[in-house]
């Protein structure tokens, strides 16, 4: 690569790296994102990695032990290897009387599904109203909006749930749904994308063309952020999933899989490992969601990263 085209688009400082370089026999490459990574970026991602799955792997250590081995073992794993006890814990969490695991698993997916769905669907037409509409009062209510972010969501919790006592959603899945239909943070993430994502043209072509305003959004704006739409999607879903205090304060008798956890425990004693058992059976879906969409979370970052 040329250290004069270097100069004019990266700075002269990176023409002097380059033709020190050049200097040594190591010239810049032509594409520098096809050089392999070094081994401290290698290192580091281990370490990465090995931190984030670290809890998850002592849930399933935990589970895979007796009360009397977790006891012994104070301060460190009572194992390193996953034993047919976990297996059985599993067996004993699907077959408890106290709740239906299954019922659990429908009602957290039931919500995770809806409320990530619906976000999504506001949150892209607020966006777009936000980004590429002019209207009186738009940069107020958009900054409105944004300093929501910063009150915490323990301080409505009280006006929340007589709200819902008043409505006659309490132990309701209602009261799960309605309140998350739609979230600030969704709101500024698709604002920002389609900023840079939409050009006005094709609204205006749009337009031109005899298309209304929803039909606009529905079928310019909404395929144009589907990268945005599908990361903010995933985020939803893994925040709704993993929900705890509100649903711990608003359900009685109907659980989500957060709220499994706590009916493991005994009355007077608990079964830790059972209760481990109970957590790694919570996480799993996660797992499983991450997996399959773990590409498309990489490939919506990464949209929204780019500019033009």
């Amino acid at each position: 690569m040329s250290t004069a085209f270097i100069e004019n688009t990266a700075g002269p400082s990176a023409a002097r790296y380059a033709r020190r370089r050049a200097a040594r026999g190591r010239p810049v490459s032509v594409n520098p994102s096809s050089r392999r990574p070094g081994w401290v970026t290698y290192a580091f991602l281990a370490v990465v990695i090995a931190v984030s799955v670290f809890p998850l792997y002592a849930a399933a250590m935990y589970g895979s032990s007796t009360t009397t081995e977790i006891t012994r073992a104070v301060g460190n794993l009572p194992r390193w290897l996953p034993t047919i006890t976990l297996w059985e814990n599993f067996g004993e969490v699907f077959a408890t009387e106290q709740f239906s695991i299954w019922v659990a698993f429908g009602n957290s997916l039931l919500v995770a599904v809806t409320v990530s769905a619906s976000t999504v669907f506001f949150s892209a037409l607020a966006g777009f109203s936000f980004a590429k509409l002019r209207f009186r009062g738009r940069q107020g209510l958009y900054v409105t909006v944004l300093a929501t972010l910063i009150i915490p969501a323990q301080v409505g919790t009280i006006p929340l749930f007589v709200m819902m006592n008043e409505f006659g959603w309490v132990d309701s899945l209602l009261a799960l749904i309605v309140p998350g239909l739609v979230g600030a943070f969704g709101v500024f993430w698709m604002t920002q994308y389609l900023q840079e994502a939409l050009p006005y043209e094709l609204i205006e072509a749009a337009r031109v063309d005899g298309a209304s305003m929803f039909r606009t959004f529905w079928s310019i704006a909404l395929p144009a952020a589907r990268p945005a739409a599908a990361t903010l999607a995933l985020f939803t879903f893994i925040g709704s999933w993993n929900s705890f205090f509100w649903p711990s304060v608003v359900m009685r008798s109907q659980l989500t899989m957060p709220l499994v956890v706590p009916q493991l425990r005994g009355v007077f004693t608990s079964d830790t490992g059972l209760v481990m058992a109970g957590v790694f059976l919570v996480a799993a879906p996660l797992l499983v969601v991450l997996v399959l969409a773990g590409r498309q979370l990489v490939a919506g970052v990464m949209a929204g990263a780019v500019k033009g």
